[in-house]
């Protein structure tokens, strides 16, 4: 049998391509803890697993804690059944339970984005990966959108795109992680202790990443207890922890506010289905509230 094709896919079967065997826990839709070892994660496009097995090999390498890839016998880092792909890698210790409230988490997260960032700046040259603008989202996908399903008055949405616009040339653009939230990194005992899933990975505007996490964090906490003034202090917090590793320019802290919203503007386009209404709400209610505090922001940043 090559060991890079099988004919039934159980996650016992593909373990075989590994010569492996054990018990195969799922833990999310697509991925497979493995004898408390290793993470088994399947693939629908070949092209998303090898642009996230070179990612991993080169931050590896470098020694960023990333997941170490198992390759199957014949070097290869991914087995095929059925039109689907496979890769193993070892399991990173910790898990992704972390309480942002808790104080520190949220500071030690921006210097964890900032590591992050300088990593990828080293290897971007070597990695060929999509080079994106959220700004030409916005004006294109996003607002083509708008126009169909009339989710936001028009007026409303060319305001929050001009506001990005307006000095968004001058904003650092480098490799980012692009799917920046606490379920891709992984905590030991209060300590960090790994990055995963760079399926997303680009090249964008810099602080897209740690934007993207902290209107993540008001949209997990929907109905808890994370108020205004919280969240507040995670935002300074987070970006005083990412300056320890990469100052952040003027323009960047003028346009946090800016990217915020239009992310949130580009969830509220992209949940299109009927039975996806709720979380097109609440991605306009997260942009309507990060609009409402454009001010607080600015002052929490420049504190």
């Amino acid at each position: 049998m090559n060991d890079k094709t099988i004919s039934k896919e159980a996650p016992e079967n593909i373990l075989k391509c590994w010569k492996l065997s054990g018990t195969a826990e799922q833990i999310y839709s697509t991925a497979w803890q493995v004898n408390d070892k290793y993470v088994l994660k399947r693939y629908e496009d070949l092209e998303t697993l090898k642009k996230n097995a070179e990612m991993l090999t080169v931050l590896h390498e470098m020694g960023i804690p990333v997941a170490e890839i198992i390759p199957v016998p014949s070097g290869d880092p991914y087995a095929c059944c059925d039109e689907r792909y496979y890769m193993l890698s070892k399991k990173l210790p910790g898990n992704n339970e972390t309480d942002i409230i808790q104080e520190g988490i949220a500071e030690k997260m921006g210097e964890i984005l900032g590591r992050l960032h300088l990593a990828f700046r080293k290897c971007e040259e070597c990695l060929e990966l999509w080079d994106n603008s959220l700004l030409d989202e916005m004006n294109g996908w996003v607002a083509e959108s708008l126009t169909r399903e009339k989710w936001l008055d028009e007026e409303t949405f060319r305001s929050a795109v001009g506001n990005l616009q307006d000095g968004y040339d001058r904003l650092p653009h480098q490799l980012i992680h692009r799917d920046v939230h606490f379920g891709n990194f992984l905590f030991d005992h209060g300590e960090f202790s790994g990055y995963i899933d760079f399926d997303l990975s680009q090249k964008n505007i810099r602080i897209f990443d740690i934007c993207y996490f902290l209107t993540g964090l008001l949209s997990s906490q929907i109905g808890s207890a994370l108020d205004t003034e919280e969240w507040l202090r995670i935002v300074k917090d987070a970006a005083a922890g990412y300056e320890k590793w990469i100052p952040l320019l003027p323009e960047e802290k003028r346009a946090f506010p800016y990217v915020m919203e239009n992310i949130e503007l580009l969830f509220a386009a992209y949940f299109n289905l009927p039975e996806q209404a709720d979380f097109r709400n609440n991605a306009l209610k997260m942009f309507y509230f990060v609009r409402g505090q454009e001010a607080q922001i600015h002052k929490m940043l420049e504190e």
